[in-house]
């Protein structure tokens, strides 16, 4: 794996450096101590013992301590200084330029047939807080989507930092190494003086909220089996990136527009951990951010946990988190809220979606989706379940 062998590598050449450096502190050592000792030895040889000056040989012996010690204290100074020059010049070597232009991770594309796609008009898709979805056709045929980003706001100081587009364009190139049948791929980017255009694979079927907003409004039907065949799999990404990736990989916002459905309804998370680089995102407003996001700031792989619990919510009962029903004090006041409330007093067949009841095997798997949802949803981080821990969990309802 990229990612693995990039850390890999980071761990090997930052031992190999500091051999480097110890080595050449100890050679410095070495030199400065055989010198002085040379000194003392030819200032003694030429030192005939009288016993008539036992004054002048006593701060003769000082001036050779005091000059072996200052040799040593010179050759340790010359050494770590020599050292940190070594160091800082690895560092600055090791750093990684700021790319211009596109850059490539696809075979398919090229980078005159991007730039010149990206420059025509396109059709849009939709927008958000922190950019706009084009659909975009290049030369050769191959349709793309594309995802423009304005990572900070126009009056910002930040967004013309280099350290601060290097970071970005870092986390880019490692989420462009993330290779998992449930997971966007990114194509390829471009960095412009103000944004960064992500280009991934074209979905024609949309995102999993296009799709369930045709289910609400009944233009699309999607069953049970296929609901968690979506659930499945974005639990499924969601493991890769906390236990496969190293370091592990948060996605910071799921949601279901950011898990997109190919033409057999399989669904690919996308977006994954760009929301730490995007400081405007606004989690608050879409139901899906769990509590600890906004009391204290903290995010964990179990806030990821969090989302998917929600998302469940939402292929179970067929409503958005958003629902003014939620905001009744007879819901509880959230999703996660009235599934419990239902869950616990025996009722939590009301909650699922009427359009996808049917047979008693399927509504006895719904009913401890729904327990597996609520365990998702809790209001501590501790007392949810790991992603590894809920693949399993999910696919012995079903078999996949």
């Amino acid at each position: 794996m990229f990612v693995c062998g990039f850390v890999a590598s980071m761990e090997k050449r930052s031992c190999t450096l500091s051999l480097l450096l110890l080595l050449l502190l100890l050679l410095c050592f070495h030199l400065t101590t055989v010198q002085c000792e040379g000194r003392l030895i030819r200032y003694l040889s030429s030192q005939l013992p009288s016993p008539s000056t036992p004054q002048e040989f006593k701060i003769g012996f000082k001036r050779i301590v005091l000059s072996i010690a200052l040799g040593i204290l010179t050759g340790l100074i010359g050494a770590i200084l020599f050292a940190l020059l070594i160091k800082f010049s690895v560092q600055y070597m090791n750093q990684t330029p700021i790319l211009k232009g596109p850059v490539i991770f696809s075979p398919k594309i090229s980078a005159k047939t991007l730039q010149s796609a990206l420059s025509t008009e396109n059709q849009l898709l939709g927008s958000s807080s922190n950019g706009k979805y084009y659909k975009t056709v290049l030369d050769n045929g191959l349709t793309v989507a594309v995802k423009v980003l304005e990572p900070f706001d126009n009056g910002s100081p930040e967004r013309h930092s280099k350290s601060v587009k290097r970071r970005i364009q870092q986390e880019l190139e490692i989420l462009a190494s993330l290779r998992h049948r449930h997971l966007m791929s990114l194509r390829a980017y471009v960095r412009e003086s103000d944004r960064f255009s992500l280009v991934y694979d074209y979905m024609p079927t949309g995102s999993l909220e296009d799709a369930m907003n045709r289910v609400r409004g009944n233009q699309l039907q999607l069953g049970w089996d296929v609901r968690l065949r979506i659930a499945v799999g974005v639990i499924k990404g969601l493991q890769y990136l906390h236990f496969t990736c190293i370091p592990q990989i948060l996605h910071y916002n799921l949601k279901p527009t950011n898990v997109m459905l190919d033409a057999e309804l399989e669904p690919r998370v996308a977006d994954c951990g760009l929301a730490k680089l995007m400081p405007n995102i606004d989690r608050a407003t879409s139901g899906y951010g769990a509590p600890e996001c906004f009391e204290n700031c903290r995010y964990t792989d179990k806030s990821d946990i969090f989302s998917f619990g929600m998302i469940l919510g939402v292929l179970l009962t067929g409503r958005d988190p958003t629902d003014p029903f939620f905001g009744e004090a007879s819901s509880g006041g959230s999703l996660g809220q009235w599934l419990r409330h239902l869950q616990q007093a025996g009722e939590a067949r009301e909650a699922l979606d009427k359009s996808i009841l049917g047979e008693e095997v399927e509504e006895d798997e719904m009913l401890m989706a729904v327990r597996i949802a609520v365990v998702c949803l809790s209001d501590l981080p501790a007392d949810r379940p790991s992603s590894d821990e809920l693949v399993p969990m999910l696919t012995q309802l079903h078999s996949f």
